[in-house]
C-alpha cells in the first residue's frame, strides 16, 4: 500500500486495507434490496405506465454511494493523513577547511605528472571548484611554514594564488609539524560545524620547532580533523637535476612517514591516504568531498502536520446526509 503522495504521508497506512470491505457492501446493499421488495402478478402493465415516476425513488439508491463516502473518508482518517515538508539548511554555517601543502624540493619528483607538486595544485584546484559554499584556506609549508591564503569564500582569489606557490618559496626542508600547526592556527576562531585541515606532504619531518604528533594534539583539542596524504609512488621515483649538460634525472628513494602520518589521522579523527599516481591523488579529493558532505548533508528539518480532521469531518456530514435524506425527503416520498 501506498503511504505517501504529493508531499503527504500516512502515519497508520495499514487502514487503507479497510477499502477492501466497499465491495462487499455494495454486494450487500443489492441483496439486501432484492430480499426485500415483494411481487405481485396482474394481468397487464398498461395502467401502470401512466403514472409518474418520482425522481426520488431513483435517488433513494444514493444513500448507500454517501455510506461509502463516509466509509472511505473515515478510513483516510484512520490512516492520519500529514503533511510532511523537509529541507536543508544552506545557511553559512558549514565547513572550514585549510588545504596545508608540502612544497620542499623533492616535490619536484616526477612519479606524479609533471611532477608531485603540480599534480598536487591542479587536483586541489578541482577540489576547491567542487565546494563554492565553503571556506578555503591555503598553508605551505617546507623548511618553514607560512598562510599563503586565509580562510575565504572568495574562491577566485584562492586558485590564483593557489596557482602562484612554488618550490623555493622558503628554505628547504619538511617541517610537517609546524605546516599543520600553522594550518589549526588559521582555524582556532571558527565557528564552523565542521573545521578540516588537508596536509599533503612527500616525506618525513626533518625540521621545525613543533614535533607532527604536538601539533595531532592541538588539533585534536581544538576539534580539527586532519586527513594526511603520502603523495608518491612506492621505491624510487625520478628526480630533476640540473647540471653544465641539462637536466638529469636520478631515481631518488621514496621516504614518506606514513606511521606519523596515520597516527595524526587518528589522533584528529580523520584519515590517512596514500597517493602514487595522479589518479589516486584525484580520488583521494574526491573521497573527502564525499566524508565532509556527508557529514553535514544529515542535518536536515522536518515538519509533519496532522491532516485527518477534515476527513473525519467529512465522513461525519456525510453520514449526517445520509440519515436525514433518509427520514425526511425520501421516507415521504416512499410512502
Amino acid at each position: 500500500m501506498m503511504n505517501s503522495f504529493k508531499g503527504i504521508e500516512f502515519a497508520q497506512p495499514g487502514f487503507f486495507w479497510l477499502l477492501l470491505v466497499l465491495p462487499f457492501m455494495i454486494v450487500w446493499y443489492i441483496w439486501r434490496n432484492q430480499k426485500l421488495q415483494g411481487t405481485l402478478r396482474v394481468s397487464s402493465i398498461h395502467g401502470f405506465l401512466k403514472a409518474k415516476r418520482s425522481f426520488l425513488r431513483v435517488l433513494r439508491h444514493y444513500s448507500i454511494v454517501l455510506r461509502m463516502l463516509a466509509f472511505g473518508a473515515l478510513i483516510v482518517a484512520l490512516a492520519r493523513p500529514q503533511s510532511a515538508f523537509s529541507w536543508q539548511d544552506s545557511t553559512t554555517e558549514g565547513i572550514d577547511i585549510v588545504i596545508a601543502t608540502d612544497i620542499s624540493g623533492s616535490m619536484l619528483s616526477e612519479d606524479l605528472k609533471p611532477n608531485r607538486l603540480e599534480a598536487g595544485k591542479n587536483i586541489a584546484i578541482d577540489f576547491i571548484k567542487d565546494r563554492p559554499n565553503d571556506r578555503i584556506g591555503l598553508v605551505v609549508f617546507s623548511g618553514e611554514s607560512f598562510t599563503q591564503c586565509p580562510l575565504t569564500i572568495d574562491h577566485d582569489v584562492l586558485i590564483n594564488l593557489f596557482k602562484g606557490i612554488s618550490n623555493g618559496m622558503i628554505e628547504d626542508g619538511t617541517a610537517i609539524g609546524m605546516g599543520l600547526a600553522t594550518a589549526v592556527n588559521r582555524l582556532k576562531d571558527s565557528e564552523a560545524k565542521s573545521k578540516v585541515v588537508i596536509l599533503l606532504t612527500d616525506g618525513t619531518n626533518t625540521t621545525g620547532s613543533i614535533p607532527p604528533l604536538t601539533a595531532a594534539e592541538i588539533a585534536r583539542q581544538m576539534k580539527v580533523r586532519v586527513y594526511t596524504v603520502g603523495v608518491g609512488t612506492k621505491g624510487y621515483a625520478p628526480y630533476p637535476v640540473k647540471t653544465p649538460f641539462g637536466v638529469q634525472y636520478q631515481q631518488v628513494p621514496v621516504t614518506i612517514d606514513e606511521a606519523m602520518l596515520s597516527k595524526i589521522a587518528n589522533i584528529t579523527g580523520g584519515q590517512y591516504f596514500r597517493a602514487t599516481n595522479n589518479q589516486k591523488l584525484k580520488q583521494i579529493y574526491e573521497q573527502i568531498d564525499k566524508l565532509e558532505k556527508a557529514k553535514i548533508d544529515v542535518t536536515q528539518y522536518h515538519k509533519k502536520t496532522e491532516r485527518f480532521l477534515p476527513f473525519a469531518l467529512l465522513a461525519g456530514i456525510l453520514l449526517m446526509l445520509e440519515f436525514l435524506l433518509k427520514n425526511t425527503v425520501f421516507k415521504s416520498a416512499l410512502n
